[in-house]
């Protein structure tokens, strides 16, 4: 475990070019390994979690090289897959467990052991699994709800199913499943969630019918993904960026080539609300690569400003689920109160983000308090500083580096090295700002 501190620094400038966005890349390579031609991946994650991705297609079969600046998946198509003869190891990536039993659920006559890491295990997978079961699948997560979770390939049907909280990685689960389903399967979302799944599956040639709050796919014989897939830079990155130029005196930071997909960029919208100046155009007509990816992107430009106290609703959420840490960083800055509603699903990440975000914040000389589906900040305008620890979690220990920016005596993060589950090159991106 790395402990590294962070003193307060001047304005920040400059720009900045976020890594590829984490839920794409997984998505890449996992509709990858479902095709049958091979498949170039250009501007693919470089992390622990997408690597476990990686790794996984591979240990089903698939073949996975580099080539240059590339990745290159020959997959094994809808129904390929091979028994690894060892249990499939996911890391820390919660994307890769949830998604995965939806492909795996349909491999007749395989059966699949998924396991990871101390974190993983005590993340629950039975949304996942509840709706699988409908489907006819055999799935045995241990103790009936967490990891390591046994699968065992069966013929499966497919089912209407209403999502209890939106949630983008149950939805595509039951997605994938209902490819190798008889009969068509639909997910109906109380919120709109992340859509990169259906925008990609559109690329392979899937008819995805959207009406309303309703997704539906049918059984497919073959999965056509593109021949080459770019992936936008991640705007859960980008926010980090975003929130350090909204709290420290006199900065403008620049995040290149953003993923500006309107499902993701609820923490945009905050922050604007807050006061915060990010300019920029959010969800453009698709250009260039955009088009090899299906999804739009933007340069953002973001200048710090007084901020002020904010309420998010629970509809706001999936499309700021990852950010809403940092909407409580935000808020410390922020005059007046920041409450976070209906964000139960904070509890089921890496960490449980809302004890978390509550505990190192108060560390640092905040005033939060967590509630059940969320939290409260009391803007107090700034933090003094001090310690935290990551907890392993890799969104905590970046929000902890940008508070140091902005605090007053600066902030040691014991743990610092969880940044690299999604942003290997963090403190190299932050040393270029100062």
């Amino acid at each position: 475990m790395t402990t590294v501190r962070i003193d307060p620094q001047g304005p920040l400038a400059g720009a900045v070019a976020p890594p590829a966005d984490k839920s794409v890349s997984h998505r890449a390579a996992l509709l990858a390994g479902m095709s049958t031609r091979p498949v170039r991946i250009l501007n693919y994650l470089d992390a622990a979690d997408t690597n476990s991705t990686l790794a996984a297609v591979e240990a089903l079969g698939a073949e996975v090289r580099r080539d240059g600046e590339a990745i290159v998946v020959r997959g094994v198509g809808l129904r390929g897959t091979r028994d690894p003869g060892r249990p499939i190891d996911v890391g820390n990536a919660g994307t890769l467990m949830r998604l995965l039993p939806g492909w795996l659920a349909a491999q007749e006559g395989r059966s699949f052991v998924l396991d990871g890491d101390a974190s993983i295990r005590r993340r629950p997978v039975d949304r996942v699994a509840v709706p699988l079961a409908e489907m006819g699948a055999q799935i045995a997560p241990t103790d009936g709800r967490f990891p390591p979770v046994t699968v065992t390939g069966v013929p499966l049907h497919g089912i209407t199913y209403v999502l209890p909280v939106a949630s983008a990685q149950v939805k595509s689960c039951v997605l994938l499943a209902g490819l190798l389903a008889e009969g068509e399967t639909t997910v109906v979302e109380p919120e709109p969630s992340r859509d990169h799944t259906e925008r990609m599956l559109t690329l392979a040639g899937v008819p995805v019918r959207r009406s309303g709050d309703r997704v539906t796919v049918g059984r497919i014989d073959e999965l056509a993904f593109p021949e080459q897939f770019v992936v936008p830079a991640d705007p859960s990155s980008a926010a980090f960026w975003q929130a350090a130029a909204a709290i420290v005196p006199g900065s403008r930071i620049v995040v290149e080539h953003c993923g500006v997909n309107r499902t993701r960029t609820g923490f945009i919208e905050i922050l604007r609300r807050m006061g915060g100046v990010v300019d920029g155009e959010l969800e453009p007509a698709l250009a260039g690569d955009e088009i090899a990816s299906g999804e739009p992107v933007s340069d953002l430009v973001t200048t710090h400003a007084p901020l002020r106290g904010t309420i998010v609703e629970a509809h706001e959420v999936p499309a700021a689920i990852d950010e809403l840490p940092l909407v409580g960083l935000l808020g410390c800055f922020a005059e007046g109160e920041t409450i976070v509603r209906g964000a139960q699903e904070l509890r089921v990440k890496e960490s449980d983000r809302v004890t978390a975000v509550v505990t190192a914040l108060n560390a640092l000389g905040g005033d939060a308090e967590a509630t059940p589906d969320g939290f409260i900040v009391r803007g107090t305008g700034g933090l003094r500083g001090g310690r935290m620890a990551s907890g392993g979690d890799h969104r905590m220990a970046m929000l902890g580096a940008i508070a140091g920016l902005a605090s007053r005596d600066g902030v040691e993060i014991d743990g610092m090295d969880a940044a690299a589950v999604s942003y290997p090159g963090f403190l190299h991106d932050l040393a270029r700002l100062r």
